[in-house]
């Protein structure tokens, strides 16, 4: 081997070392306690997950129901925390009278006995529908909950009073960047140490308004979790991150973080110094995340006393799993 190649072997070598040192786990500082859960919807029906498409009514294909609550409630809030929940996610749609409805779909025909775009509707009228009119596990056969969620739609002002120390995670339905202006002037209200507490996620528009009107406020959007993740596979081993990581809600599906330089310890501390919350989600499957780590497998593949967050649809078993 001639000097230049041994001069080029010896460059590689250390520089193969140092991104090594660099990016390691092995040398970065493991903060101890136990995991951030988020459960997703609060305490929820289960459905069948298969072949789902947008338009699918997940409330005709629930499963056989373990509890008696409904996603988005404040009970079913209520329930989330006393199960071990340190964060509950929640959706909203603003309504003709200038209120926020808490709730999932974008149309009520699915669950509800109201028909129609939820955000067309007043919360006046919201309040007399039966949020749990259309849940069926037996082909429509019978319907377990009918008449038990009338009036139980609540407004993002009744959960922010229910919850007034609560973490919450807030996801906006729309791509209205309108809406973002709205919910950035409800949350504004808020004391400024009460902010800090609530993060929002959702379409890229009506983020990025929230984003920019409180900056205080950790944000996520398809858009920028994309760059984020992108950008830190990309150039992440030389210690840099990417724009969109700062001040964010930093969502990883559970088959990608091996792919995060630095997994677990150091990529956390990274977004931590980046003012950056971590969360693992279930599987990548290829048209967008997975909901969550929901069973005792999904689980066991997180890395030993993770300490980062985890997101789930069943916050009654995985809480179990991290106290233990």
């Amino acid at each position: 081997m001639n000097k230049k190649l041994k001069y080029a072997a010896t460059a590689i070598a250390i520089i193969a070392g140092a991104i090594y040192l660099n990016n390691t786990n092995l040398l970065a500082e493991h903060h101890g306690g136990k995991s951030v859960l988020l459960a997703h919807r609060g305490m929820a029906q289960r459905f069948d997950e298969r072949d789902l498409k947008n338009d699918t009514c997940t409330a005709a294909r629930m499963l056989p129901p373990t509890h008696e609550y409904q996603e988005n409630t404040i009970s079913s809030m209520r329930a989330s925390f006393a199960a071990g929940a340190d964060i509950v996610e929640l959706d909203v749609h603003p309504t003709t009278d200038g209120e926020f409805a808490v709730f999932h779909d974008w149309t009520l025909d699915c669950r509800t006995d109201g028909h129609g775009v939820t955000r067309e509707h007043s919360m006046a009228y919201l309040k007399k529908l039966d949020i749990a009119h259309g849940y069926t596990a037996d082909g429509g056969k019978t319907f377990p909950f009918r008449g038990k969620g009338i009036g139980q739609m609540p407004t993002l002002t009744e959960v922010l009073t229910t919850f007034p120390q609560a973490r919450l995670l807030i996801n906006v339905k729309s791509r209205d960047a309108s809406e973002g202006e709205k919910l950035a002037a409800a949350l504004a209200k808020l004391p400024a140490e009460r902010r800090t507490q609530i993060m929002v996620y959702g379409g890229d528009e009506p983020v990025e308004a929230v984003r920019k009107r409180l900056p205080e406020i950790r944000t996520i959007s398809r858009a920028s979790i994309k760059s984020c993740l992108l950008g830190y596979i990309g150039y992440g081993w030389t210690g840099l991150l990417p724009k969109a990581c700062s001040n964010a809600m930093v969502m990883v599906p559970i088959n990608v973080a091996p792919w995060m330089w630095g997994w677990p310890d150091r990529f956390i501390n990274r977004m931590k110094v980046a003012n950056s919350e971590v969360f693992v989600l279930g599987s990548y499957r290829g048209g967008g995340f997975s909901s969550g780590i929901d069973t005792s497998e999904q689980f066991a593949r997180l890395p030993q006393n993770f300490s980062g967050g985890i997101w789930t649809n069943e916050i009654e078993v995985i809480a179990p799993l991290v106290r233990r």
